[in-house]
C-alpha cells in the first residue's frame, strides 16, 4: 500500500535529534511499500537543509549528503500536483488553513486514498476532519 511522507516527517531521517522510533519506522517502511509525495517535495526539503546550513546545525557537506540520501530513496513523484493547485488544493488550504505545500500534502492523500505521515500538528488536524488515515 502507497503512503504520503511529508517535509516535516522527512526531515527527521536528517536530524537525529529528531528522530522518534515512529519515524525510524516509515524510513524502513520506504524499502517496502510506494512512498509518494507532491512536485515541490525537494524544493520543501533543500529550503530547509539550506536553512540548517544558515542557522551552522549542518555544514554545506552535511546538507548535500542528506539530500543525497534522501533522493536515493524509492519515492514516486506524483505528476498530477500541479493540475489541481489551483483549485482542489487551493480549496483544502483554504477549509483547513493550510500552507499550499502542507494542503498539496493532504489532497494528494486524498486522491490516492493513501495514508498520510507527518509531524505537522495543523496538517494532522486537517487529515484527521478530512478522513485521512495518518501514519
Amino acid at each position: 500500500m502507497s503512503w504520503i511522507a511529508d517535509c516535516s516527517v522527512a526531515m527527521t531521517w536528517c536530524f537525529e535529534d529528531e528522530t522518534t522510533p515512529r519515524t525510524e519506522a516509515l524510513l524502513d517502511r520506504t524499502g517496502s511499500e510506494p512512498v509518494i509525495v507532491p512536485l515541490h517535495w525537494p524544493l520543501e526539503i533543500t529550503n530547509v537543509l539550506r536553512t540548517a546550513v544558515r542557522r551552522g546545525r549542518l555544514t554545506e557537506a552535511q546538507s548535500v549528503k542528506k539530500a543525497a540520501a534522501l533522493m536515493s530513496l524509492p519515492v514516486r513523484y506524483d505528476l498530477l500536483t500541479h493540475q489541481v493547485a489551483f483549485t482542489t488544493t487551493y480549496q483544502l488550504a483554504q477549509r483547513h488553513k493550510l500552507t499550499s505545500y502542507d494542503a498539496a500534502y493532504l489532497e494528494l492523500a486524498i486522491r490516492l486514498g493513501a495514508s498520510l505521515a507527518t509531524n505537522d500538528r495543523d496538517l494532522i488536524d486537517a487529515a484527521r476532519k478530512a478522513g485521512v488515515q495518518l501514519l
